[in-house]
């Protein structure tokens, strides 16, 4: 299978291509629903005419078997596109603003959804389409024009990127740039309606400051170094095959995959037991010579992630074999005593497996927070109790309890960071509103004149017709308890205001109404 060859957008053609996104976009051209939806329709076939090259690439570029690349690459992709499709109407339909009382009532206050604009998606090269596609679908979705920046680790993922791109969708709207640093560079020196990156915190930091330069609204997911809290209420061969495999998918290059493993000291030896026999069972010939292992996907991250086993005290349990001509990294257990160890104090974005043992959970939790507290995933296996705990005491992107990060398996389901791990979200729905402006909009009618004669000046004698008509009395006391009665929840059935009670009681006439009506016609009645 041919893959086409990776070339560098020239620099000095960025600010062109940027003003043609920009004068696309002001034509309007991307507006209508149907415009819209034959652009992902159109990606959606170039993706699976494409299919080959994708495995191809993703092999080429860091050894994923077929079926990772499936799942989490070909698959993902024209599986987000079809949900889109499906709900693109409704999504782009507006909203009336909620609880309206009757003084705001005639301006009919409801929200427009537009796009926000030109906007620029930086991707990953762990899961290079999946990190790329994915916001680039929500931008299209939303009506915006978009520059896709793919990473050029996986530049043969970005080359038949950039084909798929130019087959499919408009090339005044969308286009591919290619390159590393001076490219970036060029592109971050044009002014964005949304910046979208995906990537590593130092990265990050330099997006975040050059889009301050001009006030440029940012999408951050990045990394962290994310926990694994397992306590002697769990069951140590469910928690050692599910996070292994967390572990082991795309050879550890995972943004949400544990970055170590606390466990409580009475499980240690049972987990570690368990995480051999999975290892065994996983790869049977193996881990070196599975179809179903990834490498590791430049020598730069190999060399970071030696370093990291070499500087480490702890002691290595399970693995530590190496192959820098194949950048080959054997799945590696290191039972680790501290949170300073070099295991731990960076994110390992590999097949490395720190184990720190603890003795309760509050030992547990005060390391996690020490280590990170605001990783990308948190994964707690314990009793119910046990991880009420830990999710109250802790703070996370995204957690998958009693597993490793299925919660980024649920395509509908908003994905983000908080903190050091990221801002903003996307997937599903929420890559539509991540690129889309919620822009509130009322329209007062002529007749209204008379009525809004109390807002012009001059002011005397009108402010206790103002506070008649505006005030809202307080449902709480000076001490903070409420003062809501049954018979004032009963009498508005439970709504905030005069207008919304007697919008709610009519709703319920009307229903009492016809359902008396309707067993009338059954002579029930």
């Amino acid at each position: 299978m041919s893959v086409p060859q990776f070339v560098h957008t020239p620099v000095e053609d960025i600010t062109t291509i940027h003003d043609r996104l920009y004068k696309t976009f002001h034509a309007q051209k991307t507006r209508t629903l149907e415009w819209r939806l034959t652009q992902l329709r159109k990606l959606w076939w170039a993706l699976k005419d494409n299919e080959d090259a994708i495995v191809e690439a993703c092999r080429r570029d860091l050894g994923k078997s077929h079926f990772e690349t499936y799942l989490t690459e070909v698959g993902w992709c024209l599986n987000d596109i079809v949900f889109v499709c499906n709900n693109l109407k409704k999504w782009m339909k507006e909203e009336a603003a909620l609880d309206i009382d009757l003084m705001h009532w005639a301006v009919k206050p409801k929200i427009r959804k537009d796009p926000l604009g030109v906007v620029l998606v930086l991707g990953a090269y762990n899961f290079p389409f999946n990190l790329s596609m994915g916001p680039f679908i929500g931008a299209i979705a939303a009506g915006c024009t978009a520059v896709l920046k793919p990473s050029e680790n996986s530049p043969n993922a970005a080359a038949v990127m950039q084909k798929i791109v130019a087959e499919a969708l408009d090339s005044d709207a969308y286009t591919v740039v290619q390159g590393a640093i001076p490219e970036s560079t060029a592109l971050l020196d044009c002014k964005w309606d949304k910046i979208f990156y995906t990537g590593g915190g130092v990265v990050g930091k330099i997006i975040s400051k050059k889009a301050a330069e001009t006030l440029t609204p940012i999408i951050l997911e990045l990394g962290g170094r994310n926990p694994a809290i397992v306590t002697a209420n769990a069951n140590p061969r469910i928690a050692a095959r599910r996070l292994l495999w967390a572990k082991f998918h795309n050879a550890g290059q995972v943004c949400v995959s544990q970055n170590y493993i606390l466990v409580e000291r009475s499980l240690l030896k049972p987990l570690v037991d368990e995480i051999k026999i999975a290892i065994d069972q996983f790869f049977p010939q193996g881990s070196q010579e599975s179809e179903d292992y990834s490498k590791i996907v430049n020598e730069r991250q190999w060399n970071r992630m030696k370093a990291m086993i070499d500087n480490s005290k702890g002691k290595i349990l399970l693995g530590g074999k190496m192959d820098p001509s194949t950048k080959f990294l054997e799945p590696t257990v290191v039972l680790v005593e501290d949170a300073d160890d070099s295991m731990v104090t960076e994110e390992s974005f590999g097949p490395l497996i720190p184990i720190m043992a603890f003795d309760n959970l509050d030992d547990a939790i005060r390391t996690a927070n020490k280590i990170d507290p605001t990783p990308l995933g948190l994964y707690p296996f314990g009793s119910k109790q046990e991880v009420a705990k830990i999710l109250d005491a802790t703070r996370s992107g995204g957690v998958s309890v009693n597993d490793g990060f299925y919660h980024c398996s649920v395509p509908t389901l908003e994905f983000g960071g908080v903190g050091d791990s990221g801002q903003g979200s996307y997937r599903g729905k929420q890559s539509f509103d991540a690129f889309t402006h919620r822009r509130a909009v009322t329209t007062t009618p002529n007749w209204m004149e008379k009525l809004l004669d109390i807002r012009y000046p001059p002011y005397t004698g009108k402010l206790s017709t103002l506070k008649f008509l505006t005030d809202k009395a307080p449902n709480f006391d000076r001490n903070g308890k409420s003062t809501v009665s049954t018979l004032r929840w009963i009498l508005s059935l439970g709504a905030d205001g005069t207008f919304q009670g007697l919008l709610r009681w009519s709703a319920l006439l009307v229903a009492l109404f016809a359902a008396q009506k309707q067993l009338r016609k059954q002579h029930l009645l």
